[in-house]
């Protein structure tokens, strides 16, 4: 914001416009990695979005810079939904511990972004610290580029989807006449809307505070190089929860990991804008870890409602988190110029208690139940 003087209303609307290109193509992304089944795509993507971050630091203008930003995050959108797809295929029995690790090495990135970004841009301009940054894409790449050329292998699901096997169930063991086929749909719908509440209200607690964070801090008087560390302590510890969630989510109660998670990130998400010192970074460590534990979980969710369309399914997801978080950080960048940015801060560290409510309406399996019986089955 330094080069432009901009506001925090305008930081968060940059924010919102890179989030939406990189999360709204996702889906698109997802149903081409599907067709073609190509995992090159990755190693261009990559390519693609480090040569636009490295030319945004020269960008003149904000409406530029926004421009350039914007055209770099499609490489983003193209990139996890083949990312997931392989990670998810990869891990064959264990595939939410699978797709954990690929968002756990990804957010692991995110928090040495603002730690490496914060130091250099004390001590460069940023037209030389960007492309700095940038060029550490290029190991990547040329990793990629060797041994990801092959079309990628789908195993074969081990079952179909909840959907179909519910209706299969149905068919075969439901009672003539029975109310099951009438209720269904309705406990769909409930189920569905849950869902996206879920992700909805944990991706606007997360983006909101990562995107609005350093401009708190910067506030308060912290340099580029010490709010760097804090945020990326708290980004960092998220990417350990997002393993973790994906350890739990193969092995126990999937709806109470997320509604527990969730719930207790509450009060650290509340103490990381009121505490200081080392007390800080162990607060921002749990609400950072906390925040992202359902993240792998509800991935693996969606993408078994569609076993065969795993890279399209998963984009949309992925979208929504990042679109529905980038937008609700704009309005609440737009509403911290007008009230102030610690009460809007102070006001989104509750919104996981939302999210933590619609939980407990989600699947609590692990797995897709495979038998049914005409007898009620016992709740877990």
């Amino acid at each position: 914001s330094g080069k432009f003087d901009l506001s925090i209303s305008q930081i968060g609307l940059a924010a919102m416009i890179y989030t939406f290109a990189a999360s709204l193509t996702q889906p698109l992304f997802g149903m081409l990695a599907d067709y073609l089944k190509g995992r090159w795509l990755a190693a261009i993507s990559v390519a693609w979005t480090g040569t636009f971050y490295a030319l945004a630091a020269f960008a003149p203008s904000y409406p530029l810079l926004v421009a350039t930003l914007t055209v770099g995050a499609l490489g983003s959108g193209a990139f996890h939904p083949v990312g997931m797809v392989n990670a998810a295929s990869a891990g064959g029995k264990y595939p939410t511990t699978a797709t954990s690790i690929f968002f756990l090495l990804g957010q692991s990135g995110l928090a040495l972004g603002p730690m490496s970004a914060g130091l250099l841009l004390q001590y460069l301009d940023i037209t030389m610290g960007l492309p700095l940054l940038a060029l550490t894409v290029i190991p990547a790449v040329v990793m990629m580029a060797m041994y990801l050329r092959h079309p990628q292998t789908i195993a074969s699901q081990e079952t179909d989807s909840p959907t179909q096997e519910v209706s299969s169930a149905a068919q075969h063991s439901a009672p003539e006449g029975s109310s099951l086929t009438v209720r269904m749909p309705q406990r769909s719908t409930i189920v569905f809307v849950a869902f996206v509440a879920v992700v909805a209200l944990r991706a606007a607690t997360v983006q909101s505070l990562a995107t609005l964070l350093p401009k708190y801090f910067s506030d308060l008087g912290y340099t580029s190089g010490a709010y760097g560390v804090m945020i990326g302590i708290f980004a960092f510890a998220g990417a350990l929860g997002t393993f973790l969630g994906g350890y739990l989510g193969d092995r126990v109660n999937r709806r109470l990991t997320i509604f527990a998670s969730t719930l207790l990130s509450v009060p650290f998400a509340f103490l990381l804008l009121r505490v200081e010192g080392p007390l800080f970074y162990v607060v921002a460590a749990a609400a950072g870890a906390l925040l992202n534990v359902p993240h792998s979980i509800l991935i693996i969710m969606a993408q078994r409602l569609l076993p065969k369309r795993e890279g399209m399914i998963g984009g949309a997801v992925l979208g929504f988190m990042f679109a529905s978080g980038a937008a609700m950080a704009w309005l609440a960048s737009g509403l911290a110029d007008i009230v102030g940015l610690p009460l809007v801060l102070s006001v989104i560290t509750f919104l996981p208690i939302g999210a933590a409510v619609s939980a407990l309406v989600l699947p609590s399996t692990r797995r897709p139940v495979t038998t049914y019986q005409s007898a009620p089955a016992a709740a877990d």
